[in-house]
């Protein structure tokens, strides 16, 4: 029996991707391989550091007393960099303690990871990875010459070479995975809007067929699509609701609605088990018609967030979106149509783009009216290539990787600065919730004061100084 370690990094709690959004959302990843090892006998500890809000004093003394076989670190890119200073540090302490790290940045960014103090990394899809390096740490070690033979990893030999060892196949069948490991995460924790809610997330699918240039879902999880079973994932739900007394779900799939089957029978098992929960969910505008956001709203779909992402065609041609405004535009009258409730995703700073184009985008959004707009400036994430082409035309200006939120530019384009992005996010946000009749109709349903966790902190400044004046 091998102890292993999964955590999240200390100190990231006050990082922007939680401040600004007011979000906790639980490590799924890693409790997906927590309960893979804990299947085959493996003793296994999560430290959700964010949600716990801990310091490095106090995830050090979680790591002392847990005395773990081998501490696994998941880093998501604004996590990086304090992942690292949290390596670097557990490798003092404890030098003869392996350190593997997993995740998307890493996947790509393997040879900085390594050169940071990381022992192993795992890269793409880590549950049968972890696995497979907890049984060999418990026949014999992780000594290199042994290394050599598991797929999906990279490390430094005993002549000091970075080693990348072939990947591992994609799991291509979901249902074969266990259910996440909730019962080692701290369930009464998460929160939306800063509120603590009972909130469950649940994962339906890997893999995305479109190829996104600034999305990292295709590249990492695969362009083919792997969909769990419709009975699959309605027995995690009703175990959900049945031992946490959580109804509210949500779906972190980029896409649920892309296998229309899936969707039919996925309702028609919460239907038969009569199961009482609400959920919310990411779609595509090509995806969906009048009839499935009807069948959707009718069974309990409180929120559907589409990518609309550009008010330009060639744009969207360009990034690989492979949608039309038209389908947009439609889509968005169906939801008022139906009194559904439905967010968009708007993305401004394409290289290519003038101001005015980022302007018609704003203007396309409040043409659209989504019950919220989420406006990001378009960041360059390792493992797109949106990064390779930023690189090849010299568009990075900030590399710190604490600021690749999605909220900061760290790019500028061919016509505008990053200075000029900046500005242009601000004018998203305060174009676009400043109008009277928002601000009046967010009023009349109650919601504005759930509002502020959704915008970037000047903006909400600016949309409550608003209201006050409106309400007087």
């Amino acid at each position: 029996m091998t102890r292993v370690l999964l955590a999240l990094p200390p100190n990231t709690h006050d990082l922007e991707i939680y401040k600004i959004t007011g979000m906790k959302a639980p490590p799924l990843g890693l409790a997906i391989i927590a309960s893979v090892l804990e299947e085959k006998g493996h003793k296994v500890k999560i430290i959700d550091s964010p949600t716990l809000e801990l310091d490095t004093e106090s995830f050090i003394s979680e790591v002392k007393e847990w005395k773990p076989d081998i501490i696994g670190i998941s880093l998501q890119t604004p996590l990086a960099p304090r992942g690292y200073k949290t390596i670097k540090l557990l490798k003092s302490l404890y030098p003869d303690t392996p350190i593997v790290v997993g995740g998307v940045h890493p996947t790509y960014m393997y040879e900085e990871a390594i050169n940071e103090g990381a022992d192993i990394v795992v890269r793409f899809e880590g549950e049968y990875t972890m696995l497979e390096l907890a049984d060999l740490f418990e026949k014999e070690d992780l000594k290199s010459e042994r290394l050599k033979n598991v797929h999906g990893i990279a490390f430094r030999d005993r002549d000091g070479r970075i080693v990348a060892t072939p990947p591992r196949p994609l799991i291509m069948n979901l249902d074969e995975l266990p259910r996440p490991a909730r019962h080692l995460l701290p369930m009464d924790r998460y929160t939306l809007f800063n509120k603590p809610i009972k909130i469950a997330h649940v994962m339906a699918s890997r893999g995305c067929p479109y190829g996104c240039i600034y999305c990292i879902t295709s590249y990492f999880w695969g362009r083919r699509i792997r969909i769990r079973s419709a009975r699959n994932v309605a027995d995690e739900i009703e175990e959900i609701v049945n031992k946490y007394n959580i109804k509210t779900i949500v779906f972190t799939d980029d896409e649920l609605t892309i296998n229309r089957r899936f969707i039919y029978d996925l309702i028609k098992e919460f239907r038969e088990r009569k199961l009482d929960i609400t959920f919310a969910c990411g779609s595509r505008v090509d995806h969906v018609d009048k009839e499935m956001l009807k069948l959707l709203y009718e069974n309990g779909c409180s929120a559907i967030y589409f990518g609309v992402e550009s008010a330009s065609q060639e744009t969207l041609d360009k990034i690989g979106k492979k949608i039309t405004i038209e389908q947009a535009v439609k889509v968005f009258q169906w939801v008022k149509e139906l009194k559904g409730f439905a967010s968009g995703s708007f993305i401004l700073g394409f290289p290519w783009e003038t101001i005015d184009d980022m302007r018609k985008t704003i203007d396309f959004a409040i043409r659209l009216d989504p019950d919220y707009a989420q406006f990001t400036v378009l960041t360059p994430y390792p493992g797109t290539p949106l990064y390779e082409y930023a690189l090849q035309h010299d568009l990075i200006v900030d590399r710190d990787w604490e600021h690749y939120t999605t909220l900061r530019p760290v790019m500028r384009g061919f016509y505008f600065t990053a200075k000029q992005l900046e500005k242009m996010l601000f004018e998203a946000y305060r174009r676009f919730y400043l109008r009277t009749s928002f601000i009046l109709r967010e009023i009349r349903r109650g919601r504005i004061k759930d509002l502020a966790p959704l915008l970037a902190k000047e903006a909400a400044r600016f949309l409550f100084e608003a209201i006050k004046k409106v309400v007087r």
